[in-house]
């Protein structure tokens, strides 16, 4: 019988048998030093595994990555835009790979609608997506399950104008002129102007095949738990931490937990998600509604002072449903109370500073916060514009062809061609006044656009307390241990 020992001096096994003998088997020195390492890694802080939780619900922010044909079970693959947090530890980081396919095309009448209009007979639809793929930081392939998503677009980070001085009216329309060409000019400057060139011969075709364009945004949640292992390591970095609202010295410090600005009087800019969908066309002022926090804050002392998963009550102060005649709809609302997960209230003041809205829903956000369509500053100028182009074609002192190609601006290339072709000077200029006359439509006669916010619509909301969690009191307690 032999009795196992550890020598004092050597890391090997030295076993001894009842005569006294002693030896070392080299096969157990290999295996005590494999299990000291694993001891190590367990017992050393910041070495160990932790195993958590994404709990049902949660949303996650897909951004497509390549131009994907619109088809039933095409392959796609996204990137997640903003981290997951539980525990107020990051679980899945900002670019984390995911992985699904269409599953669904439905029919999109309004847009059909409108295309037919202007001679574009393309039967549109609305993809139905789906992921159940996601790429772990180490490489692995991690099966999720997650809910459909029909509204992707898209999607455009609004945030209030900068304040200036009071402009003329000449003076605004000027300096918007401006920016308009800065962004027609765009289309022909960065990157990728060949694959627009070729979009917009297509929408000028009578039909044209339909694809899901890289950088369309969906927004699922979880309808299963995603059980993860993570390092066990305390909260600190920037991908984590929101930052100071105001000042130049935040925005120029080192990465880390954020410094805490709410102790000098600032405000912090929480990002959320909302609870529900909010409506210019059903909600009414003092509405009442719910955003949950993403992002936990830390403060200078990497104390934690707004866990992830706090709720901030908020409240809808003005609203405006749109009408007819191009009346836009108008939305204004704030925060008046943040709830911690332990129970714990505090009154705040937090107006919206940014949120995430699809470019095709053309909002706007004012200097306090109100969100607006906008409205179109063309409205007179492109009814008279093709007005003058259709009766260009009852012009006699040049190229009657000439003349008919330039009037007829109805029905895209569809139109041109009936306009030259019908050697006819009233077809020409008829199909130019019809255009005019839908341009006169959408503009001026048209129902106006809502404002509308869908469920988990993330948005950036500045707060300012008056005492408690945000200037790092009341809520040490609940900060995470460095462990």
């Amino acid at each position: 019988m032999y009795v196992f020992e550890r020598s004092m001096f050597k890391s090997e096994i030295i076993t001894r048998n009842r005569s006294g003998r002693r030896g070392c088997f080299p096969w157990m020195c290999s295996i005590a030093r494999s299990l000291a390492c694993v001891s190590l890694a367990v017992l050393l802080p910041g070495g160990r595994a932790a195993s958590i939780q994404i709990a049902v619900s949660t949303p996650l922010s897909i951004q497509l990555l390549h131009h994907v044909p619109m088809k039933t079970g095409e392959a796609l693959e996204g990137r997640l835009l903003y981290p997951i947090y539980v525990e107020n530890r990051i679980a899945l980081p900002a670019g984390t790979i995911l992985r699904g396919s269409v599953v669904q095309l439905d029919s999109d009448h309004s847009r059909r609608i409108h295309a037919r209009l202007r001679g574009d007979f393309t039967p549109f639809h609305n993809c139905v997506v789906q992921f159940n793929q996601v790429a772990l930081p180490d490489g692995t392939l991690q099966p999720i399950e997650s809910d459909r998503a029909t509204d992707g677009a898209a999607v455009l980070h609004l945030s209030p104008p900068p304040n200036q001085k009071k402009r003329s009216f000449l003076g605004d329309q000027v300096a918007q002129a401006k920016q308009e060409l800065k962004e027609t000019a765009a289309l022909f400057t960065t990157p990728g102007q060949g694959d627009r060139l070729v979009q917009f011969i297509y929408t000028q075709l009578p039909y044209h095949p339909q694809r899901i364009d890289a950088g369309t945004t969906w927004t699922v949640e979880l309808t299963r738990p995603l059980n993860l292992s993570v390092s066990d390591h305390p909260p600190a970095g920037s991908n984590g931490s929101a930052v100071p609202a105001k000042g130049e010295e935040a925005a120029k410090q080192k990465p880390g937990p954020a410094a805490s600005s709410a102790e000098q009087g600032q405000g912090w800019q929480l990002h959320a998600y909302l609870q529900q969908t909010i409506s210019s066309a059903k909600a009414r002022p003092g509405d009442t509604f719910q955003a949950s926090v993403a992002d936990p804050v830390f403060n200078s002392d990497h104390a934690l002072v707004v866990p992830q998963g706090s709720l901030m009550i908020g409240e809808i102060t003005q609203v405006k449903a749109a009408r007819s005649f191009g009346r836009q709809g108008k939305l204004r609302f704030r925060f008046r109370e943040l709830r911690l997960p332990g129970g714990f209230t505090q009154p705040v003041e937090g107006t919206l500073a940014g949120i995430d809205s699809s470019k095709k829903e053309n909002l706007k956000i004012d200097s306090e916060g109100g969100v607006q369509q906008k409205q179109s500053q063309n409205r007179l100028i492109v009814p008279i514009a093709l007005n003058f182009l259709a009766g260009r074609a009852f012009d006699t002192d040049e190229n009657q062809v000439l003349n008919r190609t330039v009037a007829s601006n109805g029905f895209g290339i569809m139109g041109r061609l009936a306009g030259i072709l019908a050697d006819s000077r009233n077809v020409a200029a008829g199909i130019g006044f019809y255009a005019a006359a839908l341009s006169v439509y959408d503009l001026w006669l048209a129902h106006g656009h809502d404002v509308a916010f869908v469920k988990n619509t993330r948005i950036e909301v500045t707060t300012m307390p008056g005492r408690g969690p945000l200037n790092g009191s009341g809520i040490r307690g609940q900060a995470p241990t460095p462990r």
